[in-house]
């Protein structure tokens, strides 16, 4: 009886590695490439009346590294650097998305304020003071007597921007609906961007910070269905860049094809001219 509970365990054991392999991989493969070209589009957002992709773009960047650890996850090399390394990004993206959807209710609820407040330096600032905390929390997980009460102070604090993402969105809902000088499609795009961000935080890292907790209280460390969730969550952020750009023409072209977009309508414009001239000159 005991030998055959032990080889259930065994292959429980061997399930749950091949899925968090498959898992690390896939999300690696997909979401390098994805974020490094999100961040690129993202880049040439930045202009003094547009600064939304500062948070973003530092947000991708919080992703990247979450992304870059997978590799070292799977080879087992310097494993506690690469969790705390790992920890800090999870913690910056979390700092970051409370941002995107601070600034998105800042902009319908306080809109004065917003507007002399809207400038790059002003959002530099900010984010340089978010890439701060992940320290501090690594810090406090490092110092704690045991590794039960790093992993609560851990899910504390990230549990705490729960309810401010609630709120903004909340918040965000209820100046849209007495608001009368919000275009519809920006009131789709500011409502799309608040409910895609809670939604990632509260699917994909809500289970991960319950995993924490249960870490923590139990000092059973083999529940590792929120990690699996949280592994997604780099895939979900680069989809913000739709909720970034105005126009549906833009929405869907990176910078690259919008180049090359313009240069085949630049051709067709200069050919229909030729065509055109060619017809004049032949009625002479």
């Amino acid at each position: 009886m005991e030998a055959s509970l032990n080889n259930i365990s065994d292959d429980i054991a061997s399930n749950r590695t091949l899925i968090e392999t498959i898992v690390q991989w896939t999300t690696f493969s997909i979401g390098f490439p994805l974020i490094c070209l999100s961040i690129y589009a993202m880049y040439f957002l930045i202009r003094a009346d547009h600064i939304a992709p500062v948070y973003v773009i530092n947000l991708l960047i919080a992703d990247l590294i979450q992304i870059c650890m997978r590799p070292f996850i799977l080879s087992g090399t310097w494993q506690f650097i690469v969790e705390l390394i790992e920890f800090f990004g999870i913690s910056a993206s979390i700092g970051f998305m409370v941002c995107v959807a601070l600034e998105r209710y800042l902009m319908i609820a306080f809109p004065l304020w917003y507007r002399f407040r809207r400038n790059i330096k002003f959002s530099l600032i900010v984010s340089s003071i978010i890439w701060v905390f992940p320290f501090i929390q690594i810090s406090i997980f490092y110092i704690a007597p045991t590794l039960e009460i790093s992993f609560i102070l851990f899910a504390v604090n990230l549990l705490i921007p729960f309810p401010l993402l609630v709120f903004f969105l909340v918040g965000t809902l209820k100046a849209l609906s007495v608001s009368i000088s919000v275009p519809a499609v920006e009131q789709r795009r500011i409502i799309g961007t608040l409910a895609l961000v809670l939604g990632n935080y509260t699917v994909l890292f809500l289970p991960l910070i319950i995993q924490y907790l249960i870490s923590g209280v139990t000092g059973q460390h083999n529940v590792e269905i929120g990690t699996i969730f949280e592994r997604f969550s780099p895939l979900v952020d680069p989809l913000l860049y739709v909720f970034m750009r105005k126009g549906a023409k833009d929405t869907l072209a990176f910078p690259c094809f919008d180049k090359f977009m313009g240069d085949q309508e630049q051709s067709q414009v200069t050919n229909t001219m030729t065509m055109t001239d060619s017809g004049v000159e032949g009625s002479r």
